[in-house]
């Protein structure tokens, strides 16, 4: 007997569909009446590739396995695996309506496609399941960049199961890509409050690795991105597939690998039980899922970073040498010692003086005061303008801390309307840093603090506001019902900075969540900056920035100098170290300088020349770290596009274990040219544990870009936790 045959084993063309980008390609197949599956994403498979499409497509068709389903339905991987298509891996969409339309299969109804003349496309899909009383909406683009990104929408008909008309309960909605079976290792971020974003690798099993955020926010323990590739990829080796779900609430990332081989990256917004009802009529939008294909991490950060850098909205002038008060002053706010520090500030070239937390009503402590959104009148009793006059006439601009969604239960606004406080019925919230959260779906919530905000900015002079959330969304319901929070707070969050920047088109907002907790590409589309994290221990830095970079581009984190004694590690460095790690992202100040000597000023505005003079390089070059041979010291760098310059720094992270380093290699540079390397002042002789350094340090050296890829140059022993700057320019022949 002849082994089982699917329906239809030749496709027409026109149900296959190539798109390319960047060297990128997505292949996509849309069988009669389904809604698209994914032969391949990964390497540009190239223009005569559409002549073989039809040949790719009986390539990757497979066969019954034994004691298998006897019909093959889907080729490739489903965007929306169905469990009624023969999927035995976690379902696209969970949901039911009292118990049934838990098993759907939406019929294609509709599809468009755009392909534009300079590359990539868009693929929009709609499909029905009258049976279960919904239709389904794909949108899949390849984006200029090289990046993949998908979203679906899910909209309950008019038409219900029997007669009880129940709304459709949404569980979850997620969306996949597939990696073929060369992806045999997973990589993902870790993390902790002062310690984000901490590398973790696992080998790609049978079974799920997944990762869930449940915090209410993207959370120091979030993925960031979510990696495969082949065994041992790395920073500029091997190939790489990853994801990353951008949303800023509750959301997944997950790797399935299942028995019979299929493996898949894939991810959505975690929903709460009963969070979703879909009513007739009513839809559900999933966030973005972005996929990044790669040789090597590098390449996978370089999409996304191509991608920011090519929004609209994306910050198009110089980021400004930020000074912020907090580790300077906290609460303490002293007029004649806040403008004594904007003084010291200005004579070290800063161009943005942030005044953080302490300005409103009752603030002399963390314990009080979050939801009374009025300058202190007992502080301030000329209000900011003497404060924000003085800055502006020392030439810096002025922003100012505000943390909108938390409240103190000792302040005048949790006193007057407790009603407002996110809460599972009368049950008191658990309290974490003294705060709650004010639920911002509640109209006269969001209308309160939208006035207030926007009355900020109105009345005075503020050109960039530093938004703080430093709290979970732990047990967040709205009251008085009790339903679950997180998707409407998530979305009134975004509405909120959407509307004031609307009406104050000028300002910039940083998004900050204790430090770098909330980091995506949800939130960078409301948002012009981040903020690293809460640690600026340069040694801390030096990993969370390196990890940061996998996502954003450097000109997106916050990046300050510190005092010489950290205030949250009690670790000293040299001002060399603290700068020159700062100097890689959005460069700023968070030190008491009016507790500085003269000479560490002196340097520290050197360090700030330096900053202004590279940072067109560095916030549109591309970003290049050298793998790790030796986990005492790191490399990376950033190179212009058009390879004529670069910047890297040799960082000595730990005693090495040998004697002598081994060699720096730069890579990235043009192999065929030539290219001169110089030390860069000011940090140019850090400590070192030998008595005389190598010579092409005290005289420079000209090699072509081949020869620094491939051979490098001899590092030279540094004591730990100092770096060396090397400044490369091309020569002109």
């Amino acid at each position: 007997m002849p082994p089982p045959t699917s329906r239809k084993t030749t496709p027409e063309a026109d149900q296959l569909i190539h798109l390319r980008a960047a060297g990128t390609s997505l292949v996509l197949f849309t069988d009669d009446g389904r809604l698209p599956s994914v032969l391949h994403w990964g390497a540009d498979l190239g223009a005569a590739a559409d002549e073989f499409l039809t040949e790719l497509y009986l390539a990757a068709r497979p066969s019954p396995a034994p004691n298998d389903l006897d019909e093959i339905t889907v080729v490739g991987v489903d965007v929306l695996p169905e469990h009624a298509s023969g999927w035995r891996g976690r379902p696209g969409l969970t949901g039911h309506r009292e118990g049934q339309g838990w098993s759907p299969q939406f019929l294609r109804t509709a599809l468009t496609v755009t392909t534009p003349a300079a590359g990539g496309g868009r693929v929009v899909a709609e499909g029905l399941d009258v049976q279960t009383g919904l239709a389904m909406l794909l949108e899949i683009e390849l984006l200029p960049s090289g990046l993949v990104r998908q979203r679906a929408t899910v909209t309950a008909t008019a038409d219900s199961l029997g007669e009880s008309g129940a709304p459709y309960a949404l569980d979850g909605l997620a969306l996949v890509l597939p990696v073929p079976p060369v992806a045999t290792e997973l990589l993902d971020l870790a993390g902790r409050w002062g310690r984000e974003r901490a590398p973790q690798r696992a080998p790609f099993i049978v079974g799920s690795h997944t990762r869930e955020n449940r915090r209410g926010r993207t959370g120091a323990d979030a993925p960031l991105i979510l990696a495969s590739g082949t065994d041992g990829f790395d920073f500029r080796s091997g190939e790489v597939w990853a994801v990353h779900t951008a949303w800023s609430g509750n959301h997944l990332a997950y790797a399935e690998r299942l028995a019979d081989g299929t493996s898949v990256l894939g991810g959505g917004e975690l929903l709460a039980s009963g969070e979703i009802r879909l009513a007739a009529g009513d839809s559900y939008e999933s966030p973005w899922l972005y996929g990044s294909y790669g040789r090597g991490l590098d390449e996978i950060a370089a999409r996304f970073h191509r991608h920011l850098r090519a929004r609209q909205q994306h910050p198009k002038s110089p980021r400004p040498v930020v000074l912020n008060t907090w580790e300077a002053v906290y609460f303490d706010h002293d007029l004649d010692r806040l403008l004594a520090l904007a003084r010291h500030g200005a004579e070290v070239g800063v161009e943005r003086y942030v005044l953080d937390d302490g300005w409103f009503r009752h603030r002399r402590h963390s314990r009080a005061g979050l939801g009374d959104w009025y300058v202190d009148e007992e502080v301030w009793p000329d209000g900011l303008t003497p404060l924000i006059d003085e800055v502006r006439e020392l030439g810096m601009e002025f922003g100012l801390w505000v943390e909108p969604e938390m409240v103190n239960p000792d302040s005048d606004l949790a006193r007057a309307h407790p009603e407002w406080i996110l809460g599972v019925g009368e049950r008191t919230p658990l309290l974490s840093r003294n705060q709650l959260v004010l639920d911002l779906d509640n109209p006269e919530v969001y209308g309160y603090l939208l006035e207030r905000l926007d009355a900020l900015l109105r009345e005075n002079r503020i050109d960039y506001l530093k938004w703080d959330h430093n709290r979970d969304l732990i047990d967040a319901a709205h009251r008085p019902a009790g339903t679950p929070a997180v998707h409407r707070q998530t979305h009134a969050l975004y509405r909120l900075l959407d509307e004031l920047r609307a009406r104050h088109p000028k300002v910039e907002i940083e998004s900050c969540s204790s430090g770098g907790l909330r980091i995506d590409l949800g939130i960078l589309e409301h948002t012009d900056r981040v903020w690293g994290s809460d640690v600026i221990d340069p040694l801390e830095r030096q990993q969370i920035q390196r990890w940061t970079t996998q996502l954003l581009p450097l000109e997106l984190i916050g990046s300050h100098v510190g005092a010489p004694r950290s205030h949250t590690t009690a670790r000293t460095h040299a001002l060399s170290f603290r700068a020159g790690t700062a100097l890689f992202g959005s460069f700023g100040i968070e030190w008491d300088l009016t507790s500085a000597s003269a000479e560490d000023r002196a340097e520290l505005a050197r360090w700030v020349a330096l900053y202004k003079e590279v940072r067109p390089l560095l916030h549109s070059g591309v970003l290049v770290r050298d793998e790790q041979h030796d986990p005492a010291f790191a490399v990376h760098g950033i190179v212009a596009a058009d390879q004529t310059e670069a910047l890297f720094a040799f960082v000595q992270l730990d005693t090495p274990l040998t004697a002598i380093p081994g060699s720096i290699r730069l890579p990235g540079l043009d192999p065929d040219r030539c290219y001169d390397v110089r030390v860069q002042a000011p940090g140019e002789r850090p400590s070192l544990r030998q008595p005389r350094t190598a010579p092409w340090i005290e005289h420079g050296v000209r090699l072509t870009g081949r020869i620094l890829t491939e051979v490098g140059l001899r590092a030279p022993a540094l004591h730990p936790e100092q770096l060396l700057l090397l400044r490369i320019e091309a020569v002109n022949e």
